[in-house]
């Protein structure tokens, strides 16, 4: 296999490597190897039963009671959710945290494989807990599961509940299609864009439509002006920048002026300001329709998936930590990374962390979140793939609560990062349709 390149700096200045003993990385492979039967099944029985958000309590159900009969204190409905649980192994030191996502699409089931990403941060998690009981070290690895991905922001609530506040760097790994990383067997640095979600709602006033139209305020019309606004916005806005709207709302009866409407709306931008500074543009379109349709209007706000922010060193030692088990990831600190939405990036707003990629056989036409990609994401192959995955988390993990050196330059990127975020306005030009939000 060729060698893989790793960048060992980046802005912040010179990191050195922090590859793990070979002692270290052979036991935790062994660790999870010895699981391997657990970790399919579970991965089985989430991918069988796919779950809407907020909705899962199958898959909660089989994750808690999983852990449990492995010896581990498992909180069950977490966070006040109820299929969110957490898991929590060691005691003192630092804090690694593993995110498990395992809601399903409407009508075409696992085809973002949430199935896998439980399934990783689970394998790593075991891996971690299991090195720390037997190295007798300080520090924690938590298992936190994480509901409701797919557009309701289920991270959000466990956010704002204090899930994050003490961890020093959280990880997970989405699957995809391998033509996402040509050349590589998954990537270690995956930027994704801020998502604003705002629905708009116009009120007229109904009427007959053929006896007395000049008594009826049309908002369907105001719904109609606002979606055309935007199609013409879209012509004067960077190409980073993404809006997309559906009419969720036009009427009822053609023989009715509809006296109600509503617009969906997301908004979405390589960061959180950016995605609000473009808000405003696009609530001028619902401003003018209302206006020009003689309409009343009022916006609602829904959650926002922050820009997902990588933490450099972590990103590049995940890589590293791949190629000591010989797999050959990207980690471009350059990339504009892809389109997508996910609320693992309001979590990098928290603390450090990465969602890497790991390429699954999905051929041409099943990419994610489409049927194709729901077949895929349940085989052996995918499966095993996504094993490596989980080595490279637990390498990563144990590392970053055993180097002391390692951790203070991961805190360090973060914080600079906190700078990068208020001042770095400047658009950047985005590739790619991984399976995100």
């Amino acid at each position: 296999m060729t060698a893989i390149t790793l960048p060992h700096s980046h802005e912040n200045g010179d990191a050195a490597s922090h590859g793990q003993d070979a002692g270290d990385v052979q036991d935790l492979l062994q660790i999870i190897d010895s699981k391997s039967q657990q970790l399919w099944e579970i991965n089985q029985k989430i991918h069988s039963n796919p779950e809407l958000g907020f909705k899962e309590f199958l898959a909660h159900d089989n994750i808690t009671s999983m852990l449990e009969i492995l010896g581990f204190q498992v909180t069950r409905h977490a966070y006040g959710l109820d299929t969110s649980f957490v898991a929590e192994y060691g005691k003192g030191g630092r804090v690694v945290a593993y995110n498990a996502e395992y809601d399903a699409l409407p009508g075409i089931g696992h085809a973002c494989g949430h199935n896998l990403i439980a399934m990783m941060s689970i394998g790593a998690f075991l891996g971690v807990a299991e090195a720390l009981k037997q190295q007798n070290i300080p520090g924690r690895v938590r298992l936190v599961g994480t509901p409701a991905e797919e557009g309701f922001g289920g991270k959000i609530p466990i956010i704002n509940a204090g899930a994050y506040k003490d961890v020093d760097a959280c990880m997970m790994v989405h699957p995809g299609p391998f033509a996402e990383c040509p050349g590589f067997t998954g990537d270690a640095y995956m930027p994704t864009l801020a998502s604003l979600k705002v629905t708009v709602r116009f009120t007229g006033k109904t009427a007959h439509a053929a006896m007395a139209p000049w008594e009826g305020t049309n908002a369907l019309d105001a719904a109609v002006l606002s979606y055309s606004g935007i199609g013409v916005l879209r012509q004067q806005i960077h190409p980073c920048n993404r809006v997309h709207c559906v009419i969720s709302e036009g009427g009822l009866r053609p023989n009715i002026i509809p006296g109600s409407s509503a617009l969906d709306c997301y908004i979405r931008s390589p960061s959180v300001a950016m995605a609000e500074e473009l808000f405003l543009r696009v609530e001028n379109c619902f401003k003018g329709a209302a206006l020009q349709a003689g309409c009343t209007m009022e916006v609602q706000r829904h959650n926002t998936y922050a820009d997902l922010r990588p933490n450099k060193p972590l990103a590049t030692a995940y890589a590293q930590a791949m190629a000591q088990i010989g797999t050959e990831v990207k980690c471009d600190l350059n990339s504009s990374g892809v389109p997508g939405s996910t609320d693992q990036g309001n979590v990098t707003y928290e603390c450090p962390g990465i969602q890497a990629y790991v390429g699954i056989p999905a051929g041409p036409g099943a990419n994610n979140h489409t049927p194709g990609f729901t077949a895929v994401a349940g085989s052996k192959e995918s499966h095993e793939l996504c094993m490596h995955a989980a080595k490279g988390m637990a390498i990563t993990g144990l590392n970053m609560l055993k180097n002391n050196e390692f951790a203070k330059q991961v805190k360090l990127d973060f914080e600079e990062d906190k700078i990068r975020r208020s001042v770095d306005s400047e658009p950047r030009m985005l590739a790619g349709n991984a399976g995100f939000c």
